[in-house]
């Protein structure tokens, strides 16, 4: 097939990341390949073709989806249309499970074939929607190790294809030179603030994070502190931290930090592969939270404890203690020290869960099998 029409479909900055590597490997393989769907900057730069405002996408918890629901019927209206009278040759749903659950048993009535990257995380959660899932794709490409078993359990083709992060560290620039694009000096402790890459998580986060920050300035005046910024939030909600560094790439404060405090999600695993300590913060909506807590099945909410299977990272859930997550980023900032020393070499033993690079070159070659049996 010289020139497949793929649908991909993201729904947050992480997945809008693996999906444009993902899209300039299907372009490898297929040049003139029809790539469109729910993508964002990342992925348009990559060539694929938006069908939506990104940023209406990018929301989080039960209470916050609940107010966008309209905008999400219609979204599901229109990609059923799509589906129906213009349909592609594969679909690839990214992560975003709410949304692309849905949109899998949408596609796999049609008759189109599915290839989920990015496992929704059954696991932790809902392990009964594995057998929906199975239902509903032709095949999973997961990143963690532990996922292929588990998902295989319950009838889902699913492969280990690695953590698509590790494609990234060849890439990087050195932490040198991480440090002299912040304008940071390279003698003093960094501290990084990642507060997260939706309005929501930043509204929620920054205002503690950056009481902590005070407070371990207070303690080590030494401290710098540098700030992630994400490109879908208003610059307005990060103005109570004007006085601090805005850097727009996660990446850079990653490599350029001693240690970070981060929300759950995707930092915590991009931390551990960067070999940067770190402490884990994070709140939602209070009915978000009540929920989430009868739902939930697992003890840990950072990826970098549950791939560990103990807890190396400290977490700080829904109760935000500004003593308590300074002290616990307070060693972490001082080369040497026990905690410091202890906790990196715990994150390379994470770090080497995760496979080998290529995963979008894998997810591509299996889309590629696909293709080839659709035609």
């Amino acid at each position: 097939m010289s020139e497949p029409r793929i649908l991909l479909a993201a729904g947050e900055a992480s997945g809008d990341l693996h999906g444009a590597s993902l899209a300039e490997e299907l372009r490898r393989l297929y040049p003139r390949a029809d790539l469109f769907g729910l993508a964002g900057p990342r992925m348009a730069g990559a060539g694929v073709e938006p069908i939506v405002d990104f940023e209406k996408l990018v929301v989080m918890g039960f209470f916050e989806i609940a107010t966008r629901l309209p905008f999400f019927f219609r979204l599901r209206r229109r990609l059923r249309r799509i589906l129906r009278e213009r349909p592609p040759d594969l679909v690839i749903p990214i992560d975003y499970p709410g949304f692309n659950l849905r949109l899998s048993v949408e596609a796999h009535r049609a008759g189109i074939p599915v290839l989920y990257y990015i496992a929704p995380q059954l696991w932790a959660w809902r392990s009964e929607r594995a057998r929906t899932l199975a239902d509903a794709v032709d095949r999973v490409a997961v990143a963690f190790p532990h996922e292929e078993p588990f998902l295989r359990e319950f009838g889902v083709d699913a492969v280990f294809v690695g953590h698509p992060l590790l494609d990234r560290l060849d890439e990087l620039e050195s932490r040198e030179e991480a440090i002299s694009a912040t304008g940071a000096d390279p003698g003093r402790p960094i501290l990084g603030l990642l507060p997260g890459s939706r309005p929501q998580e930043v509204r929620r986060l920054l205002g503690p994070f950056l009481q902590v920050a005070r407070e371990l300035t207070r303690q080590r005046p030494d401290v710098q502190v540098l700030l992630s910024g994400a490109p879908h939030v208003p610059r307005s909600l990060y103005d109570p931290a004007r006085h601090y560094p805005l850097i727009e790439d996660s990446g850079t404060v990653l490599r350029a930090a001693t240690a970070v405090l981060t929300k759950s999600g995707t930092t915590t695993v991009e931390a551990a592969l960067y070999g940067v300590p770190l402490v884990i913060a994070h709140r939602v909506n209070p009915l978000t939270y009540r929920v989430a807590r009868r739902l939930v099945r697992v003890k840990s909410v950072g990826m970098v404890n549950l791939l560990a299977d103990e807890p190396v990272v400290p977490e700080f859930i829904q109760q935000l203690p500004v003593d308590r997550i300074a002290e616990a980023l307070l060693p972490l900032l001082q080369a040497g020290s026990e905690a410091r020393t202890g906790m990196v070499r715990e994150l390379d033993r994470v770090r080497e869960r995760l496979g080998d690079p290529g995963a979008a070159r894998r997810v591509a070659e299996l889309a590629a099998g696909l293709l080839d049996g659709n035609r």
